[in-house]
């Protein structure tokens, strides 16, 4: 089962794992005495919270550049810097399964104050079993014991408004003394936000093809909020392997559908994605589930708006 997390172990086994992986990526940052510190668990709610945050929030993110954060864990400076932090926002949905035990390994006195940002959300249960035919809908005959959340909810820019606006919350619960501020900064990502999902909901209602195959099963937020239907090789996480019959499925479906383009991630291996395309006899293109920035589009200081733009040409090119 995907995003168990650490389980099954003393706590103190899981924090000398931690300390152990000190020689592992750094995080961007350190404690800053005079700034609101706010700790976030991948680049997406780093960028809102920086955004939001602007002059008055020093922000940390724990996952270091150019690394997928399915299978990532924290390292002892990251348990320090947390501890003397006033907030700690992460996903949820299950995404960070480390979560529970981390918090436990800090300081005693920490007030740090934990956040979990998809809150709210309609969140999508999917069967990990089934890998495919991912839009947002679940099997009726999966039992309850194989339905997992979908934690990505930040790859639709309807969900990503709304953990926009629970960061903004949270830093004002933290910090009233800079209410003002932070809601006139969230209020310009909001626009930012809002905008873009009216972009993609015009766009892609234009497009005479809705359904999409993916290295990895990310898109689902994606597909229902614009009516699209994604078809996965891999699972929740992006290094589950898929069967054989599974991707002789998916080339047999390529072929039926007429889809021109498997969509792969530039964090994982394109490899099960270019191997499918060549079977099916079709193109390869980016679809970028914004987990993370490479270094390349740190060089390029791309952001979320920029990389979900790059999604949505991209799209449009593959669907119409």
């Amino acid at each position: 089962m995907l995003f168990k997390g650490i389980k099954g172990l003393a706590l103190p086994l899981i924090l000398l794992a931690l300390l152990l992986s000190g020689c592992g990526p750094k995080s961007s940052g350190a404690i800053v005495e005079d700034k609101v510190n706010v700790v976030t668990t991948f680049y997406p709610i780093y960028e809102f919270a920086k955004e939001i945050g602007g002059e008055d929030v020093n922000a940390i993110n724990l996952l270091p550049v150019g690394v997928e954060p399915h299978d990532w864990t924290p390292r002892s400076q990251d348990i320090v810097n947390t501890s003397k932090a006033q907030l700690f926002l992460y996903n949820g949905a299950g995404l960070e399964g480390w979560v529970p035990n981390f918090l436990k390994g800090l300081d005693s006195g920490s007030k740090v104050q934990a956040v979990e940002v998809s809150k709210g959300i309609n969140y999508i249960m999917t069967n990990e079993e089934d890998e495919h035919d991912h839009g947002g809908e679940h099997k009726e005959e999966a039992s309850g014991d194989s339905l997992h959340t979908d934690p990505h909810t930040w790859v639709s820019p309807k969900s990503a408004l709304l953990m926009a606006e629970n960061i903004k919350n949270s830093l004002v619960q933290v910090d009233p003394a800079h209410k003002d501020g932070y809601e006139e900064r969230y209020s310009k990502v909001a626009e930012r936000l809002k905008a873009l999902d009216a972009k993609f909901a015009a766009e892609l209602a234009k497009v005479p093809n809705k359904e999409i195959v993916v290295s990895h099963q990310a898109f689902a937020y994606l597909c229902r909020d614009y009516g699209l239907t994604q078809h996965a090789i891999m699972g929740l996480s992006p290094d589950a392997e898929p069967r054989g019959q599974d991707l002789v499925k998916l080339a047999e479906l390529v072929k039926k559908e007429g889809i021109r383009y498997i969509f792969f991630e530039e964090l994982v291996s394109d490899k099960l994605a270019k191997t499918l395309a060549a079977e099916a006899g079709v193109s390869t293109m980016v679809l970028n589930p914004v987990e993370g920035l490479t270094e390349q589009d740190q060089k390029n200081n791309e952001n979320y708006y920029t990389l979900m733009e790059k999604n949505l040409q991209n799209l449009i090119l593959a669907l119409k």
